[in-house]
């Protein structure tokens, strides 16, 4: 149902207060015997290696030493636990798609997700991250699929949007809905966000704040 301009006001007001509130990092979850209790909300952050997703997490906190960035591709290799108020966890999920990845170790990730993602029943959704220069990529439309056969929902998060033109986001936004039509566990609505800039990122907290009850 379509909000009233009160009712999305409200909603954006709300996600502004939550990442007012203290977050810190908890742990890092490299076995997921490891996992913490699943005692609230919980949403995840996914894309390819050096997509930015630390950076982002960085930005809506408004801080630059909660989720480590590294030059790095693929730094990240384990689940990292993010602790908002005892409200909420965030997850930044492992990187993928990094070319000098071997096979054995692209197996290990899907495998790992896959578990994480069926069997954690807190998990509310999956913020999956495509660099708006690049759009969705091969792969993206893989971990799509994991998401899909996992029954988890997602929403499709561009990143980096001050690097092109407003004409470009245009474009990419129209492209990606459509591709989004075939995939019945994608969210429908696109997010447009610039970590740098902090372009975006009001709706992306309301997302996040509309699954605390």
């Amino acid at each position: 149902m379509e909000q009233t301009p009160q009712q999305n006001q409200q909603r954006l007001e709300e996600g502004r207060r939550l990442f007012t509130r203290p977050c810190r990092f908890v742990l890092s979850v490299a076995n997921l015997t490891q996992l913490p209790q699943a005692d609230r909300p919980e949403v995840a952050f996914v894309g390819r290696s050096n997509v930015g997703k630390s950076s982002l997490i960085n930005a809506l906190f408004n801080r630059r030493d909660l989720a480590k960035t590294s030059a790095q591709p693929g730094r990240t290799q384990q689940l990292n636990y993010f602790d908002l108020d005892g409200k909420l966890y965030l997850v930044d999920l492992p990187g993928y798609g990094y070319a000098k990845a071997p096979p054995a170790e692209v197996k290990k990730w899907q495998d790992n997700m896959f578990a994480y993602l069926c069997g954690r029943p807190t998990l509310r959704r999956v913020f999956l991250l495509a660099d708006s220069r690049l759009g969705l990529k091969e792969v993206d439309f893989e971990t799509m699929k994991l998401l899909s056969q996992a029954a988890v929902n997602y929403q499709v998060v561009l990143t980096k949007t001050d690097k092109i033109s407003k004409a470009e986001q245009t474009h990419l936004l129209e492209k990606t809905h459509a591709q989004l039509h075939e995939h019945a566990a994608a969210f429908p609505e696109v997010l447009s966000t610039s970590a740098e800039k902090r372009l975006g990122l009001d709706a992306l907290k309301a997302e996040i704040a509309s699954f605390i009850a």
